[in-house]
This record gives structure tokens, sequence and C-alpha cells, in this order.
């Protein structure tokens, strides 16, 4: 009809628009509406529903001034203003919306056709029936003429806008026109309103209580010769008439019509009293309200994004869809408005309540209102009736293609093809069956609320996009329609949101469920489109204002979790070398703390940029993959250490830093002549210690389960240092996860001789029990000066170390000790075996040797003033305990003693740590910071 990109505001957006908002609702229930909800209660209704789409326009008007509108209308803006999630979700509720409302425009214009134009067509005695098999019909037809094309759909609504404007003016003329003179006549019992056809004899309407009058006859009855009358019937006060249905403006029926005169189903309308049909009364066929009328009236609001969906084919989208949108609003509220005045002033209040105009031969009451006749409107409304359905029949599919490219629902896809003429011949396929399901309903009072709900939800989320645009004051909104606010907008999502649950609260549950449902598929399948939309910038502000809160002072003790930084090593291909680091990280989600997976290259920034992008994504897959949520960082470093050094001090923004970090053991440092191998990772764990951050050391990780496995035994606890806590509350958040849930938790504590190991335990048992941890407490006791050599005096001097083998060299007498191969020692598990806590000597001039159960003995024949000895001695009988209670155990957690503050006793500080886990499959080391303090308190 009109080329492309060349329409203005008036053919392009306001003539679109009057014709999609004037819609059957105005010729078929508009006076019903006024006449049960009163004028007083219609205006409110009209106006609450004006108001709602006035304020969405406005909303709309300024986002789309904020930049071209392209082709897709209303989706566009939505998506593209709130994200794929929200705009995927949206754009399908408002796909639905426009789909049944096509449905609605058929059964109008079939209940227009078969209760009016031609009531002879009717095939089954049940008019819904008679609805759904021609509303099938017509169906069928308006899809062929679509598929046809756009070209016949546009010529069409030429003519379907003509009779629209015409059919309002012939409403105008009558009103001013109607008289009493000229008006039709109902008859009335009392304040009961009788059908045409009961009161009819022969075509002749006899409107008397006369034994000879048909009325007698519906309300009395002979019983052994005695005339039996309903009691209201007798009543003298109840005196049957015929009443001028149209007495016209002056007639002061608007007094009479200013209340509500709502009724239940079943009843008699406009009173609270059964009715019989067989009595010729007219009865109730739905329950009305306000919130009920309120549902129904709505869908005549709608239509508002008529020129907003033909924005592909304007001129100037960003002017003319604001001005022609707001003046298209304007003119129908007038209408409106008017219309409930008018009507309520001109129309007898009995007819206005007759919904199917049974007491005027089954006509159109706003037919008998309009000038000349009432043809005019049957044959009008019919014919706008059917442009609306063919009008949503077209959108709609198109729509559902704008979706399906967009690529944000996949199982959509399917209905972004089209044929070689460019029609979305699938997706209208799709339409078609959705209107059936409308169509089947065949009850306008019922589709009507349906459409009500998603159109709602699409004006909720427009408001709700300009709102969050402007109060986020993003740089790119600069939308050019300046007579926009943000409390206009929340006044707007107000409304909808009100509007929905008022009219049908199961209703806008099911609606906002399904918007939750289709926002949650997106969400999990990963809407990867990025653009620019108000709901990433409201998380980035979001954000911003959490982590200003955070900085404001530390944790309190209830608040604190572990906010874990994985520290994990890249092979040669840039891929995660131990990939269970993250698994196990996973595992302790339970705490809903951060996690940050970060690896350190080797080289020059410049030239490994490319390769720490590629290990980023490697460890961004390795993430999703393990089903963790978390954030990845890979730093590029001259030096290893000093990279993992930049890591732990910098990495996290804010409150929002890691107070725990993750690492491996490392694996092969008693085989390599780099001292680096174990330099790295002491030095890490000074790092740690300097700045007060917890350390988990993973020893075994291969052998730590994957998410899927579950595992069945108990975790063992061996607490030695009090030192916050941390020891108890890991297990606790490990058995929150499915893999460790079915492991029962023990606590073994190390007690001195002299020590009542009774009551240690009953207290500590105490103390789990206030810390609400189940768990079984064992005590074991050792001597006085292993404890304390571990507790107290943990670290091991190099210089001590060297003087112990200077002098095994020299006076290799003192010391008997068998020498044996190299083994691996940790490939041994049978914890019967004698040499099962060997000892170790490891520098490269020094033959591998192991103890023998008479280890203790032996080193006890040192100078009593070599504390190495001590220690390692210490180290020993502590992994003899540990193996002799732990060796089934699924996981053993203990402390990790503080590693020596110089570089003189690193290699006997890895060997005490290997000697103390020996022969243990899964080991955590953990060294606290103190801070990590579990509370009695809630």
């Amino acid at each position: 009809m009109f080329q492309k990109a060349n329409l203005g505001t008036l053919l392009g957006v306001y003539l679109p628009c009057i014709q999609n908002i004037f819609g059957v609702l105005l010729f078929v229930r508009m006076t019903w509406i006024v006449g049960m909800a009163g004028a007083l209660e219609s205006f409110f209704i009209v106006l609450i529903c004006c108001l709602t789409t006035l304020l969405t326009s406005i909303s709309m008007s300024a986002i789309a001034t904020n930049g071209v509108v392209p082709a897709g209308g209303a989706y566009f803006m939505i998506s593209r203003a709130l994200g794929p999630e929200f705009g995927g979700a949206v754009g399908v509720l408002f796909y639905l919306g426009t789909s049944v409302a096509s449905s609605m425009y058929i059964i109008g214009a079939i209940e227009i056709l078969a209760l009016y134009m031609a009531p002879s067509i009717a095939i089954f005695d049940d008019m819904f029936n008679n609805y759904r098999l021609y509303g099938t019909v017509v169906l069928i037809l308006l899809c062929i003429v679509v598929f046809i094309g756009v070209s016949f759909v546009s010529k069409f609504a030429t003519l379907s806008l003509c009779c629209v404007i015409i059919s309002i003016l012939c409403i105008y003329i009558g009103i001013f026109a109607a008289s009493v003179d000229n008006s039709l006549e109902v008859c009335v019992l009392g304040d009961r309103l009788l059908t045409s056809e009961s009161v009819k004899v022969n075509g002749t309407i006899w409107c008397t209580k006369n034994k000879t009058g048909p009325i007698f006859n519906h309300y009395c009855h002979e019983d052994n010769g005695t005339t039996i009358c309903d009691h209201y019937f007798v009543q003298e006060s109840n005196e049957a008439r015929l009443v001028r249905g149209i007495p016209g403006l002056a007639s002061g029926a608007f007094k009479q019509n200013f209340h509500n005169y709502y009724t239940e189903a079943g009843d008699i309308i406009g009173s609270e009293i059964p009715g019989s049909n067989r009595r010729g009364e007219i009865i109730a066929d739905i329950t009305t309200s306000f919130m009920i009328l309120l549902a129904i009236y709505f869908p005549s609001c709608t239509g508002i994004m008529a020129g907003s969906n033909r924005s592909g084919d304007l001129a100037d989208a960003s002017k003319s869809i604001p001005v022609g949108t707001i003046l298209a609003i304007v003119t129908t509220s007038f209408v409106y408005i008017t219309c409930v005045f008018f009507f309520a002033a001109c129309i007898e209040g009995h007819l206005l309540r007759d919904k199917y105009g049974e007491s005027i031969d089954g006509g159109l009451t706003i037919g008998f209102l309009a000038w000349p006749n009432e043809w005019v409107i049957m044959i009008g409304s019919f014919l706008s009736t059917l442009g609306a359905g063919l009008q949503s029949l077209t959108g709609a599919p198109r729509l559902l293609q704008a979706i399906a490219k967009d690529n944000v629902i996949p199982f959509l896809n399917i209905f972004g093809a089209t044929t070689k003429k460019g029609e979305p011949f699938r997706a209208l396929l799709l339409t078609a069956v959705i209107s059936e399901i409308g169509i089947l309903i065949a009850s306008l009072d019922y589709v009507a609320p349906i459409i009500t709900m998603f159109f709602l939800m699409c004006y909720g989320f427009v408001n709700m996009a300009c709102a969050l645009q402007t109060l986020l004051r993003t740089p790119n909104w600069r939308p050019r329609f300046r007579f926009y606010h943000w409390t206009l907008s929340l006044i707007g999502l107000s409304l909808c949101i009100t509007l929905m649950f008022i009219s049908s609260w199961y209703y806008a549950l099911a609606a906002i469920a399904l918007a939750f449902c289709i926002y949650k598929y997106i969400e999990y399948k990963g809407a990867e489109k990025e653009w620019g939309d108000g709901i990433r910038g409201l998380a980035m502000s979001a954000a911003r204002y959490a982590l200003l809160r955070l900085q404001e002072g530390p944790p309190h003790t209830k608040n604190w979790r572990p906010q874990l930084l994985v520290l994990m090593k890249v092979d040669e291909n840039l891929q995660p070398k131990y990939p269970k680091l993250v698994t196990f990280a996973g595992q302790l989600k339970a705490g809903k703390g951060l996690t940050i997976v970060s690896s350190v290259l080797e080289g020059n920034y410049i030239e490994r940029y490319a390769d720490s992008q590629a290990a980023k994504l490697n460890l961004d897959k390795l993430l999703k993959e393990s089903g963790v949520k978390g954030f990845s960082d890979v730093n590029v470093a001259t030096k290893t250490s000093d990279g993992l050094c930049y890591l732990v001090q910098n990495t996290g923004l804010g409150g929002l830093k890691h107070n725990t970090v993750v690492m491996g053991w490392p694996y092969g440092w008693r085989h390599t002549d780099d001292e680096r191998s174990y330099k790295i990772f002491i030095d890490t764990v000074r790092n740690v210690s300097a700045g007060q951050m917890a350390l988990l050391v993973l020893k075994g990780i291969n052998q730590f389960p994957e998410s899927n496995v579950k595992l069945r035994g108990t975790i063992d606890v061996w607490w030695i240092v009090h030192d916050g806590g941390l020891l108890m509350l890991l297990p606790f958040l490990l058995r929150q996860d499915k893999s460790w849930k079915n492991c029962k938790l023990r606590i073994f504590t190390v007690a001195q001789v002299e020590d009542n190991s009774i009551e240690m335990k009953k207290d500590l048992q105490m103390y789990l029990y206030q810390l609400r941890i189940q768990a079984e407490v064992n005590v074991i006791e050792m001597a006085g000066n292993d404890i304390s050599a571990y507790t107290y005096e943990r670290t091991l001097m190099m210089e001590q170390r060297t003087e112990m083998l200077q002098q095994m060299r020299v006076k290799k007498t003192e010391i008997t000790l068998d020498t044996v191969p190299e083994e691996d020692t940790e490939s041994s598990t049978d914890p019967t075996l004698p040499d099962r806590n060997q000892f170790t000597f490891t520098p490269q001039n020094i033959h591998k040797t192991k103890s023998t159960g008479q280890m203790g003995n032996n080193l006890f024949n040192v100078k009593p003033d070599n504390m190495n000895v001590r220690r390692m001695h210490t180290a020993v009988r502590l992994n003899e305990s540990i193996v002799e209670k732990s060796h089934e155990a699924q996981m053993v957690i203990l402390n990790l003693p503080a590693p020596p503050k110089t570089s003189a006793g690193e290699e006997s500080y890895m060997e005490f740590l290997e000697v103390l886990t020996e022969g243990l499959d899964r080991v955590l080391m953990v060294r606290g910071s103190g801070r990590e303090v579990i509370t009695i308190y809630s």
C-alpha cells in the first residue's frame, strides 16, 4: 500500500493505532459494561485503562527515540532495553497476546454475524458451538489471505479503517439524534426486563399482565382448578409496561445509570434474584464486578504498538512513533470516555444491561443507537473487526520470526524460515494454531482477560525499561522525546501489575510463571547476545553499590565465608593442569562465596598477551564444564613466583576480594634439581600468610572425586592447632555437596599425657554442639614434647638440618640407618606395614633413606640439643597416628605448619610435610589466618 520507509506520522502511526485500538469490544460490550458498572465506575474503568496505555506510550516514545528503531517494533525496543532474557520472555508473551487477540477479533466478528446480522445461519442450539464452527472457517480464510501477501492485507486495512471511522461518526450522530419519539420499546415487568420473544404473539408485543397475554402464562399456572402465580407477578407495584429503550440525552436516564448493577451468574440482570429463562427473564451469563469488567474492557485500549510495529516502514520513526501514538491514545480515550457518559445518558438502564439484545429481537444495542439504522454499525463493526483480526494474523508471525532470528530461544529457530516471497509460513501456522485455541474458547468474556494479561506484561516491561534506563543515567540514554520522567514509568508499571492482579490473580500468576520459565530457559541456554541493555547496566550499578558498601569495614564473624582464589597451573598447551582444583572449589559452593581461578604465564606481557587470553578462555571453559560460577584471570610475569604474589595481593575489587587461597601440592619436587619447584610453593605460602588469608593445599589432587561421584565413609579432621575454626567449617561446607554428603565427620585432637582426655573430649563435644556441627570426637594422647614441638616449634631451620647431615657424614656410627632404593612412598596402601612412616632425606648428595620401626630410638641417639630430630620424630609419630586412625577416611584435613622465615630450612620443611602426610590418599592441609572464626551465635 505504501512504499517502504516512506510513511509519515498520520498514515504510518496515527491511523493504524486508531484502527487497532477501536476494536470489537466497543461495538458489542461497551453498552453492557456501562449498564453493569454504572457511569461512575465505567468512567474509572476506562480512565485506568487509558491512563495505563498513555503512560506506556510515553515510556515507549522515550525508548523509540533513543536511537534508530529497525523492523521489529515493540519486541526490538524491549529486548534491546532489557536484554535477551527479558526481551525473549516478553517477546513471546507479546506474540501470544497478539495471536490470541486475532481469535478475539474473529469471535467478535462471528458474534456480530451469527447473533445480529444473520441469526438464521446458526446450526447448533448452543451459540458457542456456532462461534467455534464459523470462527474456524473464518480463521482459515484469513490465514489464506495473509499467506497470499501483505499487499492485500494493506488494502483491506484501508477499508477496515474507513468502516471504523464511519461507524463511530454514526454513533455520535445517533446519540444526539435520539429522542423519546423515535425510540424502540422494551417490555419490563416491575424492574425485570423480558425477552421480546416471550412477550410476542403473532409478531406483536403484548406487554400486559392480563390472563390473555403471554406474560401471565409465564408466571402463572393451573393446579387442580386453582390459578397459582409467582409472588413477584401478583404484586401490584410490579406492573408490566413498555419502556423507551433509547429515550435520548434529555430523558434523565443518566441518574438511573449512575451507579452499578453487578449480578451473579444465573441471576436476573440488575438484581440479586435467581431468574428463569422459562419466564422470559434475561439472565446474567457471567458474574460481574468492577475487576471482571476491567479485565474484559482492557483489550479495547490495546493496539498502541501498531505504529511501532511498522517502524521499519516509517520515514522518521523517532518522530512519528511518539506523536502518532500519543495522539491516537488521546483520540480513542476521548471517544471511550464520552461514550461512557453518552450511553449512560441516552439509553435506558435495562437495555444497557441486555448484553445480547434479547429484549430487542436479538439486535445490537449500539446499532439501534446509531444513525441512520443498525445496519451501518453491524456492517461497519463486522468489517473493522475482521480487519483487526487480519492485522493480528499478519503481525504475530513476523514478531515470532524476529524472535527466532535473534536466536535467543533455540527451539523457536525453525520459525525464522520464510518462503521465496519472504512470508513467514511456519510462524503463520503456529499463530493459526494458537488462534484456533482461542476460538475454541468461543466466549469474548473469557478470551479478553487472557489477552489482558499478555499485553499488561508487555506494557509493564516497557515502563520498567524506560524507568531503568532513566535511573541508571547510562551515557547511551539520550532520547529525543523529552516529555517523560521515571516516575511516570514507575506509575505505569505499578498500574500494569495492579491491573493484572485485580483482573484475575490466577491468570496473572500464570503469565508471570510463563515469563519466568522463558527467562530461565534463555538464561540456562546461555544468552550470548550483548545489546547494551538496561539489565546489564543495572547489574553494573548494583555491583558498584555493593562493592562500595563492602568497603565500609571487614565482614562480621557471622558473615565470614570462604572467598576462593584458585591458583591453577597450565601446561604447555595452555590447558588447566589440575582441573579437580576447580571441582573442589565448586564443592565448597555452600559457602556462597566468590570463586576466582587464576594462572600465571612466564614471559613478556606484550609477547604473551594472546597466550594469556587463550588460557583465560580455557579457564572459563573449565568453570562452565565444572558447573562452578566464578571468574577467571591470567597474569603474565617475568617470574612465576612474582606473578603468584601479584595475584594473591591484587585479585578482586574493593571489598569483594578473596580471603582463601586454594592450591595444589608441588608434586615431583624431590625428583628435580630445580629448587624452584618447591620455592615457588613456599613463597606462595609466605605471601598468603603475610596477606592474612587462609590457605588450602590439596595433596593427592588426582584422587579427589568428580562432581558426579558420591563418596561414603568419613572425613577426618586432625585438629592440632586452633586457628579460628576453619578446620571445622570446611568439612561442614563440603558435606553440603552431593559428593561428600554421605560422609560422616570425625574430629581428632591431640592431648598431652598429663591432660584430662575425658574432660577434653566432653568440652570439645559441647563446643561442636554449640556450633551445630555433628561429629564424632576422638582424643589422641601423645608425649608432651611431641605436641609442643608441633604446636610451638613447627619451623625447621636449614642450618640445623645441614649440621645434622654433616654429623651423619662424619659420625656414621652414631646413627644406624638402612639404606634402601628410592620408592614412591605414596604407593603403599596397607596401614599394617612397618615401613609405613618412613623418614627420607632428599639432598642431591645424600642417598634416600627410610626408617624402620627403630627409627625413633635411633634418632634420640643424636645430640640432645638438635631439635631437628625431635621435630622429624614428631612428624613420624603424628603420621603413624593419622594412618592408624584415618587410613580408610575419604579425606584427611589437618593443619599446615608455617614455613621457615628464611630460605635455610625450606627443603627440610617440605620433607617434614611429606613425612606428615605419607600414606594418605586425599589430604587437605589448612592454614588459617586466625580471622575465620565460626560463632556459636545465630
